[in-house]
Formats: C-alpha cells, sequence, structure tokens
C-alpha cells in the first residue's frame, strides 16, 4: 500500500468555498479510479482554511497513474493548487 496525506491551505478565505466544491469533485472521481482504495477529503473544523486529503492507494504506481487522471490533471491540479499551499506527507502506516 501507498500512503499519502496532504494539507492544504487556502491562502484567501474567500476562495474557502470554492476549494471546497473542487476538492469534493476530485475527491468522488478519485475514487472511482484503479488502485484507489481511500481518498478521504477532509475540512477542519479548527481552521476553515484547512483540508486535508487522506489517499491509500494500492502501490506508488496507481497513485502515479492518478496523476494523468482527470481529477489530478483537470481539477486538482489547474484549479486548487493555485489558491492553496500544499504540504504533503508520505506516510508510514502503523500497525
Amino acid at each position: 500500500m501507498f500512503a499519502i496525506n496532504v494539507i492544504l491551505t487556502v491562502q484567501d478565505e474567500t476562495n474557502i468555498d470554492k476549494v471546497q466544491g473542487l476538492l469534493a469533485e476530485a475527491g468522488r472521481l478519485s475514487r472511482q479510479e484503479p488502485g484507489c482504495q481511500t481518498f478521504e477529503v477532509c475540512h477542519s473544523q479548527n481552521d476553515p482554511k484547512i483540508f486535508m486529503l487522506i489517499e491509500r492507494w494500492e502501490s506508488k504506481e496507481t497513485w502515479e497513474v492518478h496523476k494523468t487522471a482527470k481529477a489530478y490533471t483537470e481539477i486538482y491540479h489547474p484549479q486548487v493548487l493555485p489558491l492553496v499551499d500544499r504540504e504533503p506527507h508520505f506516510s508510514d502506516i502503523l500497525e
């Protein structure tokens, strides 16, 4: 399994609703992709500018393919990333 958690901070508060809608759609599409085990979009209750993506993929290769799919190429990369600061965390899952 390949795990990545991403913290996104919206740069301008006026874009929070826009980012929320875009991330919801990107999450919906991502969950339909081959190899996606989990794709959760979380919105912080402590700070409305913070979103978190919790992603689990079958492998790093399936995650790489995800970066060529519509959710990434048409929504996340061109529309979300310009509006946020991104902090990715490639992660190990402790059991």
